[in-house]
């Protein structure tokens, strides 16, 4: 009887020195629980355990050492009603199970109009999950995945299912599978995020009418993966340094009318890879140092080409599976910038090249027939391979720009040349003049000997 005693006492003097710790869960769920719908709930700088349910409307406020831990059983923080703001703390240890009927997050979101803002994401399946909600704003938070070496056994970083009208703004992701995945999600709006080391930047399935603005994508292992999608517009974009055997800055993949303009795509294995896409409309893009510029399989039909700068590619561009003669290079009378790999002139100086431009290749040959040609494109053999075929083998046009824009960066030289060219061709005139003159003074004077 008095060992039972002495251990309730010293039990009850733990559960006096950490309190927090042995009913932190419950504590901050009845806190939830016992507020009224509107109010705001100031948490401390210390740990709380999840796993925790808000099913009224209600703000969450923490600050710089504030975290919510879950127990690794389910999602940490489930927001079941609308008008919900979670803010300033860190959300860390949903379940990793990838077996379960559901998919678990830091923060799942069934509802809508809520704010999730200013979170820091930590060890957690998926980091930001939306479920058909709706008007949601998802801005400043930071998620962090496992790294790359765990991709398969994790999720995404804002997932975003069946959900539409939202907002994802200024999130930092890093080291998750996808940082964005979009699955029958229409009408949302992303800007300003930063995505790096993740296997896509942006994963991006059935979905519609989406907007992607001034966003960064680099060092994943493909910088978007577009697919079965219509009516996007990425503008403002960055897509460097996405790598990989088989990698792109930006894939098209059964993508239509799409608008894709004002995007950098820089040292990616291909800037742009665009397979069974149709309508899809290419402006204002700076396509530099990419193994391939833009890789275009046939499949591909009416895809409008103008105003790029498409330069310092091994390859510009290269058309596989056919001719996909169906395709502008130039739309108005303006085409692209293909830098100083093909020189033009421009005698009148109205910025268009006065011939057109054709570029020859039989290097989709070995492309479709081995595909580790890629890790060779920066060999000198490629090159020579490419002159030869190219005097060799004219019927494989890879594509032909009626209106070629004259590099900015090379016109003055262009503008230079021309006029050393005709200062030259007026000296030559002149020398030639002054013989003739002599010739006949010559002429006159054995004649009147």
């Amino acid at each position: 009887m008095k060992k039972i005693s002495l251990l309730l006492v010293v039990f009850s003097l733990l559960f006096l020195i950490k309190p927090e710790k042995n009913m932190a869960a419950e504590n901050l769920q009845a806190k939830i629980d016992s507020m009224k719908a509107g109010a705001v709930l100031k948490l401390e700088n210390k740990t709380y355990q999840g796993n925790i349910v808000i099913n009224k409307p209600l703000t969450l406020v923490g600050q710089k050492h504030t975290v919510i831990k879950g127990d690794s059983t389910g999602n940490v923080i489930s927001v079941k009603a609308p008008q919900v703001t979670l803010s300033h703390f860190t959300v860390e240890g949903s379940s990793m199970n990838r077996n379960s009927a559901e998919e678990y997050a830091a923060v799942k979101v069934y509802t809508n109009h809520n704010v999730i803002e200013h979170i820091r994401v930590r060890d957690s399946f998926h980091g930001i999950y939306l479920s058909k909600a709706f008007h949601n704003t998802v801005r400043y938070c930071n998620i962090k995945g496992l790294g790359k070496g765990e991709i398969a056994a994790q999720g995404n970083g804002l997932h975003i299912w069946y959900a539409e009208d939202n907002l994802l703004s200024h999130n930092t992701i890093e080291g998750t599978r996808d940082g964005m995945f979009f699955d029958y999600a229409n009408h949302n709006q992303s800007y300003d995020n930063h995505i790096s080391n993740t296997r896509y930047g942006l994963h991006y399935m059935y979905s519609d009418g989406n907007m992607f603005k001034g966003n960064t994508f680099t060092m994943n292992e493909g910088g978007a993966a577009v697919m079965n999608s219509n009516h996007l517009t990425l503008k403002d974009n960055q897509f460097i340094i996405n790598y990989g055997n088989q990698s792109f800055g930006l894939l098209l993949l059964q993508a239509n009318d799409n608008r894709i303009e004002d995007n950098t795509f820089y040292m990616n294995q291909r800037g742009l890879y665009i397979d069974q896409a149709t309508r899809n409309f290419f402006k204002n893009n700076r396509i530099v140092q990419n193994q391939i510029g833009i890789e275009l399989w046939a499949s591909s039909n009416d895809e409008i080409f103008t105003l790029n700068r498409i330069s310092e590619n091994t390859i510009p561009a290269v058309t596989i599976g056919g001719k996909g003669e169906r395709n502008v290079w130039s739309k108005k009378g303006f085409g692209n910038d293909w830098g100083r790999s093909f020189p033009l002139t421009d005698l009148n100086q109205d910025g268009i090249g006065d011939f057109p431009i054709t570029y020859y290749s039989s290097l989709h040959q070995l492309m479709e027939d081995q595909e580790l040609t890629t890790l060779f494109l920066k060999s000198p053999a490629i090159k020579i391979y490419e002159k030869i075929n190219a005097t060799l083998n004219e019927n494989e046009v890879m594509f032909r720009d009626s209106h070629p824009l004259v590099s900015k960066n090379n016109s003055h030289h262009v503008v230079v040349w021309i006029v050393i060219g005709l200062a030259a061709a007026v000296l030559i005139f002149i020398k030639g003049r002054r013989k003739y003159a002599l010739h006949l003074e010559g002429m006159e004077g054995k004649h009147k000997g």
